[in-house]
């Protein structure tokens, strides 16, 4: 099961007042120092469970034990086993080192007095389940700390050591979506540590980006994270559906295979006995073996939008949203956007009816693509869920200055400096960061804040942002200018939603 036993002692900081010197906080297993930065204090590398290492690869994640003396936490800890250039080759950055142990988690605060109760926002990092990490730099979460927030990061297992239902498995009477059992636990350490840190933890904030934003709706939909959260962004979360207990046995068993196992006879000492850097080449965007989550399980008992429609999600604020090319991550994919034009036979014709201003088949392949697996699924995941809790749609669409004679629209993932406000530090939009990208990156960067601090986006002008719901469809476009659009899409939308809904992908 889930970490438990991790009864804390009462909320203790100990730190010098210089501000040069290094805080320490005192947590019930040992201490840990981490580092001033400015008028910020960094705790990195704390680790929130037990190595998934040896017998405790693919099980539940466990307590740490105790240690004696204090516990550096001044750098991030291993990313999670990965295709090394799996996130620098997709715009996540290089995520150094790498290892099986590495179940770890930053904190960036503004201050460490345990009745501070600022807002805590816990970053989930995206990477299609098989790349990724929470300490790379676009993901820095000072931005958000320096307007108040307690920030923290998550490493959670990837690829097929973090989702993996090999029938050797199941007597051990797990869940086999350990990677998410490891965001729980890291929420569950939130609970119960986050006041040394100056935070509240009664008022938590769950955001992420794709397979981050697709963790954020699964946390929504599982039992087992309820009361850990409070409110949820979801950035570009995909409608691709989740998998079945029995279709992940087999994928699973096809993992044995590729490793040399006997297939689905392979023992859960024979697997366990393979090298993690193994799984690290069976992982990775293109790669039919690629996981998704587990439906069927104590964790995820049904897909995730089916639970949205039956009203079971948490009924929680949620803010969902994606950016105006995240089709481009098609490629990443090695889908061919033209090809898949295509390949919609005499359909073709009608498609491109939704798109009057799209000339070729590549361009009309990704917009396709960002409407059917991205826009309509956010609204149809707002539509549903907004009956039960406050819920905001939006639209980003700003392209960097510098970029615009490049580029005609926002990449899957190119919106996170400005949602995170982290655009001067992360080298990331390939031209010079300017003064109307500032602007932007400023007023998202606030918005994403104030849901946090008070519950919404928009504290003082409701108008600025109103709540998308069942009478009305409506949305933000984050531009050069934001606007308030009602229908945004509509025609294309009720098409491919209605679309979706014949073929059972987004329920009835």
């Amino acid at each position: 099961m889930l970490v438990a036993g991790l009864v804390l002692a009462a909320p203790t900081a100990v730190y010098a007042a210089d501000s040069a010197a290094a805080p320490r906080v005192s947590l019930e297993g040992g201490a840990i120092e981490g580092r001033a930065d400015g008028p910020l204090w960094r705790f990195e590398g704390i680790r929130y469970a037990a190595p998934p290492i040896g017998e405790l690869r693919w099980r539940a994640p466990r307590p740490v034990a105790p240690w004696s003396g204090t516990l550096p936490a001044r750098a991030p800890g291993p990313a999670c086993v990965q295709n090394p250039r799996a996130s620098s080759d997709n715009g996540g950055g290089d995520v150094g080192a790498i290892g099986e142990d590495c179940l770890f988690l930053n904190v960036v605060t503004p201050g460490l007095a345990p009745d501070s109760k600022r807002p805590v926002m816990v970053w989930i990092h995206g990477g299609a389940l098989v790349f990724g990490a929470g300490g790379t730099p676009v993901y820095d979460g000072a931005p958000l700390a320096r307007r108040g927030a307690v920030v923290v990061s998550v490493n959670y297992r990837l690829g097929a050591l973090g989702f993996f239902a090999h029938p050797a498995l199941a007597g051990e009477g797990g869940d086999p979506n350990f990677g998410l059992l490891d965001q729980i636990a890291a929420l569950r350490w939130v609970q119960q540590n986050i006041a040394r840190f100056g935070g509240d933890p009664g008022n938590v904030t769950i955001f992420g980006q794709s397979a981050g934003a697709e963790s954020v709706l699964a946390l929504y939909a599982s039992p087992l994270a309820r009361g850990l959260f409070h409110k949820g962004i979801a950035q570009s979360p995909y409608g691709i559906p989740s998998h079945p207990l029995a279709k992940a046995r087999i994928t699973a068993t096809r993992v044995a295979s590729a490793l040399k196992l006997d297939g689905a006879n392979a023992t859960a000492a024979d697997l366990r006995a393979v090298p993690a850097d193994a799984f690290a080449r069976l992982d990775g965007p293109g790669l039919s073996l690629a996981p998704g989550f587990i439906v069927g399980a104590a964790a995820l008992p049904r897909p995730i939008l089916t639970t949205f429609r039956r009203g079971e999600e948490a009924p929680l604020p949620l803010v969902i949203g994606n950016t105006s090319d995240d089709g481009s991550v098609a490629i990443a994919f090695g889908v061919d956007p033209a090809a898949l034009v295509k390949k919609l036979g005499a359909a073709r014709v009608a498609v491109r009816a939704l798109y009057p201003r799209t000339l070729s088949d590549a361009q009309l392949g990704r917009e396709t693509a960002r409407d059917v697996a991205f826009t309509a699924f956010a609204r149809r995941i707002a539509y549903l869920h907004s009956s039960r809790a406050p819920t905001w749609r939006y639209y980003y669409g700003y392209v960097p200055e510098g970029m615009r004679t490049r580029q005609t629209g926002v990449p899957h993932g190119a919106e996170i400096p400005f949602t995170m406000g982290t655009l001067d530090g992360c080298d990331c939009l390939g031209a010079p960061v300017t003064a109307g990208d500032r602007a932007v990156a400023q007023r998202t960067t606030q918005r994403w804040f104030d849901l946090a601090r008070s519950g919404t986006p928009v504290p003082d002008d409701a108008d600025a942002w109103p709540r998308d719901d069942r009478r009305r469809a409506v949305l933000l476009e984050i531009a050069d200018a934001d606007v308030v659009r009602p229908d945004f899409m509509k025609r294309r939308l009720d098409v491919f939603i209605g679309a979706l809904k014949v073929l059972g992908a987004f329920g009835r």
